[in-house]
């Protein structure tokens, strides 16, 4: 694995470059395309590189991008801090745009971890068709690569519903900024790569866990074709998934998210980014950017269970709203498992007990490292993609199984709905407390069009009680607040510098 990390820095460092040249000499010190795509073993360190930088997008910025920036999470202000604006715009819809760029860093921080990935991805493509090397390690590593490049490009057009489409390494200056694709343009592109490594990708059962595999690909798919409405389409992608018996859902809700290892990449998991608790450099802290503050070192001990829990000051970031505790049934064994509660006593509010996502509160032994996984597609977003799909096909009696198979984990009775508009809401009800705080309450507002209506609705409820929604009590609410309501994000505007087509 530190091979891997230390390729990964090389690989995003070094210019890979290819000449036709026969006269063309690389000294042997040089790492480039010349010297290092030679062997199996060079390529699996490649796409490796790949993975690399989804560590980072998952332990801070994608949180924040989607669950603080809709009506499941929220900042915790602290005015003896100051306010950290870059999560704090997020949460207030007040986040700075201008002629369609921002200069919110954490968007940013996004943007470019996101491009590292495709680059990284584009540069094993581009060589991998005419590598000899073992054809099933040829036909997996590009199957990664493809999958890697389509799930970050989805989340790309999902926040900026545009984005540089590039697709070919950058080998100068002159290359190196793409013109804008528009979405239907990248949701092509994704279909493409997603449908080819759906074909060359090894199963859950035959591949190495943490790798993307074929269910992981056909997931992708069906993403995009329920956020295009072909349902027809989606139904057959989860059909595959589904009817294939490499994933079921864990008995035990809780056991979803974990950081034992005979229980990560498990049955219910379709794809997850790989963290690894200790000194290699694999760690996760995704749970610390999401805690209340200001915590003192105790308080935060009995959430982790380090034996050196150290304080976190400034402003607490991705805490559960208030309409998220209350929107799960009397019952629901997932709210128990989702959502703890802690009194802070440092705190400078009214109420000094606070909600903290619980799902993603697991033991660990260091401060700041752990090494629970980040899930992003688990097996119940399939079956609800599935009922969703089928819904919209006026396929109701079949929906209301795949639902019921939900809510039956989560200790509830079968959905009393009938009609397509209730199954459908039925639906968008279990996603919501099925999926909380997994990067997927934003996107869901949008492809559904409700977006508009529920954040201005939320919004009126935040300025009407703030120490409802955990403004100190000499605190308030910024004027501006609610006042940027858009689906998207704008493109970073230092990246506006480096390119003529922002």
């Amino acid at each position: 694995m530190k091979k891997v990390i230390i390729f990964s820095l090389i690989f995003s460092l070094v210019n890979f470059s290819c000449s036709d040249s026969l006269l063309t000499i690389t000294p042997e010190v040089n790492l480039s395309t010349n010297t290092f795509f030679k062997t199996d073993s060079d390529f699996i360190q490649a796409v490796n590189a790949a993975y690399a930088p989804q560590r980072a997008i998952h332990n801070i910025t994608s949180v924040y991008l989607t669950e603080q920036h809709s009506d499941n999470a929220r900042y915790v202000r602290n005015v003896l801090f100051g306010a950290t604006e870059n999560q704090s715009n997020l949460a207030d819809f007040n986040v700075p745009t201008a002629n369609g760029l921002t200069t919110n860093t954490n968007v940013l921080g996004f943007y470019r971890q996101s491009y590292l990935v495709i680059a990284r991805a584009n540069q094993v493509l581009s060589l991998i068709d005419e590598a000899a090397i073992t054809e099933s390690v040829k036909k997996n590593v590009k199957g990664q690569a493809l999958f890697l490049r389509a799930i970050t490009y989805l989340d790309l057009v999902r926040l900026f519903n545009r984005a540089p489409l590039q697709l070919k390494p950058v080998t100068g200056r002159e290359d190196a900024a793409a013109p804008l694709g528009t979405a239907d343009q990248i949701y092509t592109q994704i279909i493409k790569d997603a449908a080819e490594a759906a074909t060359l990708l090894p199963d859950k059962n035959t591949q190495t866990p943490g790798r993307a595999t074929s269910g992981a690909a056909q997931m992708v798919l069906a993403n995009v074709y329920i956020i295009q409405k072909k349902w027809a389409e989606a139904e057959t992608e989860l059909r595959k998934i589904v009817s294939g018996g490499q994933y079921s859902l864990m008995p035990n809700y809780s056991d979803a998210f974990t950081t034992t290892n005979g229980l990560k990449n498990g049955k219910e998991s379709i794809f997850e980014i790989q963290y690894l608790e200790g000194a290699a450099g694999l760690q996760g802290n995704f749970f610390y950017n999401m805690t209340p503050r200001p915590i003192s070192g105790p308080e935060l001990a009995t959430l982790t269970g380090t034996s050196n829990a150290q304080a976190l000051t400034g402003d607490g970031n991705n805490v559960p709203t208030p309409d998220l505790v209350e929107a799960y049934e009397v019952g629901d064994k997932r709210k128990e498992a989702s959502i703890g509660f802690i009194t802070i006593a440092s705190a400078v509010h009214a109420n000094k007990s606070f909600p903290y996502m619980k799902k993603f509160a697991r033991p660990h032994s260091l401060h700041d490292n752990h090494g629970m996984n980040w899930p992003v597609y688990r097996y119940s977003e399939a079956l609800l993609f599935l009922a969703e799909a089928l819904v919209e096909q006026n396929k109701l009696g079949e929906a209301t199984t795949f639902i019921n198979q939900i809510r039956s984990r989560a200790g509830l009775e079968a959905t009393k709905a009938t009609s397509q508009t209730d199954l459908r809401n039925a639906v968008y009800q279990e996603r919501r407390v099925e999926l909380a705080f997994e990067s997927k309450r934003l996107y869901d507002l949008v492809r559904t069009g409700r977006f508009d209506s529920v954040i201005k609705a939320y919004g009126e409820k935040v300025k009407a009680d703030k120490f409802r929604y955990y403004f100190p009590a000499e605190g308030f609410v910024p004027s501006d607040a609610f006042t940027n309501i858009t689906p998207y994000y704008g493109l970073p505007a230092d990246e506006a510098a480096l390119s003529p087509h922002f």
